[in-house]
């Protein structure tokens, strides 16, 4: 019998190569054995109101766009209640939580996967009202998306360089914040903080930790706490470019739960796309809350 799957696609994602790769995926997915409805987006909130109206029929959900697009498709999928395997043929232009599924860059072989791999349970995270996929962020750097800049690799290494830029100390902005986990509680300042369940951020990888598991119900913290003299700083630059995040300037652990709290309200990226202001940040780890296809074993 024929399965019914559903295709939604960023026609503009990365450098809309998904537009000569579309027939030969849509191709691949009728011999797997689909009959597939298509939809293309075109503004930021469809692709998660595609998955809330999809047919209840819908055996797959195939999603071809960045990072941005597979958080809306997520997002979609656990406000229906519905845990319907997610496929992910990446194509945007960082396509970081491609990279830790293990995913190839290669459009073809990706949707390869998606008809012949497995179903993995994955972890998603939950702040405040809202989802993301692989990271939450604040501080320096966030303010512009490192998903939307071509030129940007290493997002420990942008910051390393925004910050031999600066001349003085009083030009870093800094966040008075209370961070709560697990029975403890760190009052400090701090300039830049990522919540990450991903081995790659900004395109490179080994930045959020050793050992890092996307099922296993924390995420990896990273806070890089205000430098308080030249000194510091140096060490901080130094830290960076040598992606030491065990250094004495960083504050990390793993937590499957953890509370952001600050004076004034503070801009969060989620996934690369701006997730609001807040005094009060919850962010919890939802385990195993959505099904990945990946590669087999």
């Amino acid at each position: 019998m024929t399965k019914k799957a559903l295709f939604i696609y960023n026609p503009r994602a990365g450098k809309a190569m998904i537009r000569s790769r579309l027939s030969d995926i849509l191709e691949r997915l009728e011999l797997g054995g689909y009959e597939t409805v298509v939809r293309p987006t075109t503004k930021r909130g469809d692709a998660c109101d595609y998955v809330k109206n999809c047919s209840p029929e819908a055996e797959l959900v195939v999603c071809s766009g960045g990072d941005g697009t597979l958080d809306e498709v997520v997002t979609g999928m656990l406000a229906s209640g519905k845990n319907i395997p997610i496929g992910y043929i990446p194509a945007g232009s960082t396509n970081d939580f491609g990279i830790s599924l293990r995913l190839p860059k290669n459009m073809l072989r990706a949707a390869e996967i998606v008809l012949t791999g497995r179903d993995f349970p994955c972890d998603i995270g939950a702040f405040n009202e809202d989802i993301f996929v692989y990271i939450a962020a604040f501080g320096l750097f966030t303010e512009v998306s490192y998903e939307t800049d071509q030129n940007v690799k290493n997002v420990l290494g942008h910051m390393a360089y925004l910050l031999e830029g600066v001349k003085r100390l009083s030009s870093i902005r800094s966040f008075p914040l209370k961070v709560s986990y697990e029975g403890r509680v760190v009052e400090d300042e701090f300039i830049f903080g990522m919540i990450t369940n991903s081995v790659s951020v900004g395109g490179f990888k080994q930045i959020t930790g050793k050992n890092v598991e996307l099922d296993d119900g924390v995420f990896e913290v990273t806070l890089i706490r205000r430098p308080g003299n030249p000194m510091e700083l140096n060490a901080l630059i130094a830290a960076l470019l040598n992606r030491d995040i065990n250094a004495d300037c960083m504050l990390y652990f793993r937590t499957g739960c953890l509370t952001v709290e600050s004076r004034e309200p503070v801009a969060w990226t989620l996934d690369g796309e701006y997730g609001g202001s807040h005094e009060k940040a919850v962010i919890r780890n939802r385990h195993k809350a959505i099904t990945m296809r990946v590669k087999g074993n």
